[in-house]
């Protein structure tokens, strides 16, 4: 798969509607109203917004060979005309998390959190994308954005507090939720 650089910008104008922005972790991001995922090619030089994030489409770092084909078989993609609700959640992770070998972080994501068995109990409802930012330097060390129709919000709030309630997210020190609604 080829890198490939997001921006998500975040202005009074945009794609989708900002329905909520709340601070779970850390220091805050200024409020706006609209948020827009625009892939680098298509930037205009003048889109920055009021606030701005990058993000790579990157390989899957800790995901196992039958884990990305059983993820494969039932994940959507992006952009499917019943998905008007979505999320877009910035996380860093400690430097206590980031100093562990990367055998330990996945120890901690797969063996003790359960990390992707427990987002494939969400699949196919809930369409997500990782965007790595750490690597190039941002404020953020991943991007998630999650898209899902209606009848699935109960889920996406279930998925993250079971995701919030595991090992892995105590090593998360600063999160932003921000919830979206297509325009």
């Amino acid at each position: 798969m080829t890198n490939t650089i997001f921006d998500f910008i975040g202005d009074n104008s945009g794609e989708w509607e900002v329905t909520s922005m709340s601070t779970l972790k850390g220091n805050p991001i200024e409020m706006v109203s609209h948020l827009t995922k625009v892939p680098q090619s298509d930037l205009i030089q003048s889109e920055t917004g009021i606030w701005s994030f990058k993000g790579i489409i990157s390989n899957l770092r800790y995901t196992e060979k039958e884990e990305k084909d059983k993820l494969t078989a039932i994940q959507e993609d992006l952009g499917r005309k019943s998905s008007t609700l979505g999320a877009f959640i910035p996380i860093r992770k400690s430097e206590t998390w980031w100093s562990l070998a990367q055998d330990e972080r996945r120890k901690i994501m797969e063996s003790k959190s359960e990390h992707t068995q427990t987002g494939m109990k969400y699949l196919p409802a809930i369409a997500r994308k990782l965007f790595h930012s750490r690597d190039i330097g941002e404020a953020f060390d991943f991007l998630t954005w999650f898209e899902y129709a209606p009848t699935d919000a109960e889920a996406f709030d279930e998925l993250l507090h079971t995701l919030r309630k595991t090992e892995e997210w105590s090593y998360v020190n600063r999160e932003i939720n921000i919830r979206l609604k297509k325009v």
